[in-house]
């Protein structure tokens, strides 16, 4: 493999360099416009679409395949530019399992030194692992030089079942400013690349508080792939009890849902209602205090009267006795 690269490396590299004379082109590369120098695909590559003024490498093969293609570095400049090469990942967060194929990309050279307003074109070679489950594998090669870095996308489709599924997690609704914003986490579960899209409602005490369609996120998920993102929520009533649902759908069949909620209040409102729950509390302690005391007064009064009661039947028991004077 190292003696077909270097092969490639002789055939295809140096006749660019020592006859590509070229001209400024009339639209800079999308990967890397600059002033003097670029970097992208090279033109007539196996890539697919657009193969004639590509933006990046598309790839595709099963494992244990090997693919080549070439990467076109520019020289606009009045002198020579060298430049430095290496693959890389686009994913460096993602599982081991599903990392990208920066790792298996084998450059022509990783030094290279291009004429004023010359061409060189370096060949690349991408080994597919025999154990690579089916699925998009992201890569990229990142050409430096000059205080610059461009990075190319390298997009690997390995052949097999394709599996899409995602999941939303961690999703928390806080007080932001005015407003609210709903924190929450994209988690890719399947083995392609997905672009998802987003749908928010939210339901209060008296029904429907916010509803927003489905709308494409920004963002670009790779296989394994977490990603922590945030949905603003400007106008968020301000005295409700909200539950907030999210859900994410992308190409390929992937569905995913969840939810949080959300009880609004302002500090106003939550002070008054402590007041009048302390003051309702306070006075239904002083007339249990009171009540109570009653009834122990009362029942000091019923205890004195059977007293009483029983002195006076006692007396009139009595029989009546002869006086100390009687005579005989």
């Amino acid at each position: 493999m190292p003696s077909r690269i270097r092969a490639a490396w002789t055939v295809a590299a140096v006749p660019a360099v020592a006859a590509a004379l070229l001209t400024a082109p009339a639209t800079a590369a999308a990967t890397a416009a600059g002033p003097d120098w670029s970097a992208r695909p090279a033109a007539g590559g196996t890539a697919g679409p657009g193969a004639g003024d590509r933006t990046y490498f598309y790839l595709e093969g099963g494992p244990g395949s090997a693919l080549q293609d070439r990467l076109s570095i520019v020289n606009r400049g009045k002198r020579p530019r060298t430049v430095q090469l290496r693959s890389a990942e686009t994913a460096p967060d993602a599982p081991s399992a599903a990392r990208g194929s920066g790792a298996w990309i084998s450059l022509a050279a990783k030094r290279v030194t291009v004429p004023a307003r010359t061409r060189a074109d370096v060949p690349f070679t991408l080994t597919v692992p025999s154990e690579t489950p089916p699925g998009d594998h992201p890569g990229a090669i990142v050409v430096t030089g000059g205080g610059r870095e461009v990075r190319v996308p390298v997009h690997l489709r390995v052949s097999g079942r394709a599996l899409a599924a995602i999941s939303v997690e961690d999703v928390k609704v806080v007080k932001a400013g005015g407003g609210a914003a709903i924190h929450y986490a994209l988690v890719n579960r399947g083995n392609t690349v997905l672009t998802p899209r987003l749908a928010v409602r939210a339901d209060g005490l008296f029904g429907e508080v916010l509803r927003r369609g489905a709308r494409t996120l920004p963002v670009e998920l790779a296989p394994g792939r977490r990603m922590r993102l945030t949905e603003k929520w400007p106008d968020a009533p301000a005295l409700d009890s909200v539950d907030v649902t999210l859900t994410v759908t992308a190409a390929g069949g992937a569905h995913a849902a969840g939810s949080a909620g959300y009880t609004a209040a302002p500090w106003g409102v939550l002070a008054g209602a402590a007041a009048l729950a302390l003051g309702a509390v306070a006075g239904g302690g002083a007339w249990l205090l009171r009540w109570r005391r009653g009834r122990h007064h009362a029942g000091d009064g019923d205890g004195d009267a059977p007293t009483e009661q029983a002195r006076e039947a006692r007396e009139a028991r009595e029989p009546a006795g002869t006086g100390s004077g009687a005579t005989t």
